[in-house]
């Protein structure tokens, strides 16, 4: 399976339309790969809290639509990153979306773990409650959002859920890149599955962002990691080498807890 990582940069600078026409184009010139993957709340940015409000959109807005035409454009699966999702009830939720080749809408994933403290996404939003597995021809993909990263019980239980590739959209700060770093790779060894870390580049809300977008193989090693601006990783993933992993090493099966 051939997975690309766009490490979008998200600056003030650029519009919310503008960077989605933009990104559109980046997602139509992966074609050949069977998995692309976008970073969170990449439209908006993910500590631009005064935007949200006015961002926020519908699951099938213009970042579905935009995103649903590139990736069937592409022909490739499209982990279209997260939106501020304005829910019927006039809730916001951080949702990460997963698109079909075809462009229809794959999956959705609402944040369980809000960050902030008591502040800015934490008060802004609403937490998810459900965990999310998409089945791909070679892989099922396990969706996670930035500060999940740092509940390995959310990634147990997408292990138990079937999950072979976890993929994390984020917009994780530069000043905690090194915790970005080691957290991708522990969730990679306790789980023994690859992880497709996905984050943005630049500076918004003057939040300086970490990218480092980095794949993890199921024993840990880094085979691939991006510099600190936009940039796009492209690794090709042996499918049989999580089953592999988890055969020859099955320390999985030795749990006695949390089951």
């Amino acid at each position: 399976m051939r997975a690309s990582l766009i490490q979008i940069a998200v600056n003030e600078g650029e519009s919310v339309s503008s960077r989605r026409a933009r990104v559109a184009e980046l997602v139509r010139e992966q074609a050949g790969s069977d998995l692309v993957v976008l970073p969170e709340l990449w439209p908006v940015g993910a500590f631009a809290y005064e935007q949200f409000e006015t961002e926020a959109e519908p699951l099938d807005g213009p970042t579905y639509e935009a995103m649903s035409e590139a990736a069937r454009d592409a022909g490739v699966w499209l982990h279209a990153g997260s939106v501020v999702e304005r829910a019927g009830d006039g809730s916001l939720y951080n949702t990460a979306l997963v698109l079909s080749p075809a462009g229809e809408l794959a999956a959705t994933y609402r944040k369980i773990h809000r960050f902030g403290f008591d502040q800015g996404e934490a008060v802004l939003m609403s937490a998810g409650d459900s965990l999310t597995t998409v089945t791909l021809p070679e892989q099922t993909l396990g969706i996670a959002t930035c500060y999940d990263l740092r509940f390995p019980e959310l990634f147990r239980g997408l292990v138990d859920a079937g999950a072979t590739t976890m993929v994390v959209a984020a917009g994780w700060p530069a000043r905690r890149r090194a915790h970005w770093t080691l957290l991708s790779r522990a969730r990679a060894v306790e789980d023994q599955s690859y992880v497709l870390a996905c984050g943005t580049a630049g500076t918004h809300a003057g939040v300086e962002q970490a990218g480092h977008s980095l794949v993890v193989d199921p024993w840990g090693e880094v085979l691939a990691e991006a510099g600190p601006g936009e940039e796009v990783l492209t690794v090709d993933l042996d499918p049989a080498k999580v089953p592999d992993t988890r055969s020859q090493f099955p320390a999985l099966k030795d749990r006695r807890l949390g089951r």
